[in-house]
């Protein structure tokens, strides 16, 4: 494709051997892009990819919505961090998460420990303009989705600017996105790697 980016063998080898073992872990609300941007950065860093809710589906032979209608959010929590733990061990790899998971304490400290975390940052547009084209959103399934999205959004953005890197999510080429992903992941272990070399 004409203006897609793409990455010099020597940027991909320095960006994955910074990485080591730890995986790029994609965070953020429903409709933020991170299943579409998270295969785009796999494609790009030569990485496998891995959608924490298809992981889900595998393991229980259930749909996403099944599994909410059935067993309750908070039964799906729990095997949602149990399955995130597991999926990171077997790290690199960029790995897409559901729109709670990192709410979880546990699966937060699970990423931290196994990979990088990046925030899709979204404004409600955006985010509303995407989830209403898919009909398989268990929070969303309500007469006021805007309100539902901007709940969320209250509650959950203080906790996703704890990701490492952020990364504004808009209405541009998932290719544009995936650089500045790239880019952002870059500088931070950059930044990272010098901090720790100036540590005493």
């Amino acid at each position: 494709m004409i203006g897609t980016p793409t990455l010099a063998a020597d940027e991909v080898a320095g960006l994955r051997s910074r990485l080591g073992t730890r995986s790029v872990v994609f965070v953020g609300l429903m409709g933020a892009g991170k299943t579409a941007i998270g295969r785009r950065v796999s494609s790009l860093l030569d990485l496998p990819f891995t959608d924490s809710d298809h992981e889900i589906e595998s393991v229980s032979r259930m749909t996403v919505p099944d599994l909410f209608e059935r067993y309750g959010e908070a039964e799906f929590r729990a095997l949602e961090q149990r399955v995130i733990a597991r999926v990171l061990e077997a790290g690199p790899q960029v790995l897409s998460t559901g729109g709670g998971a990192f709410m979880n304490e546990q699966t937060r400290a699970a990423i931290a420990a196994h990979g990088l975390s990046v925030w899709l940052k979204a404004d409600v547009d955006i985010l509303l303009d995407r989830v209403s084209k898919k009909q398989n959103r268990p929070l969303l399934k309500n007469a006021n989705p805007r309100a539902v999205l901007e709940k969320l959004m209250v509650e959950r953005y203080p906790v996703y600017a704890l990701a490492d890197v952020t990364v504004p999510t808009r209405d541009e080429r998932k290719e544009v996105i995936a650089s500045e992903v790239i880019d952002a992941l870059g500088r931070h272990l950059m930044q990272s790697g010098a901090s720790l070399e100036a540590s005493p």
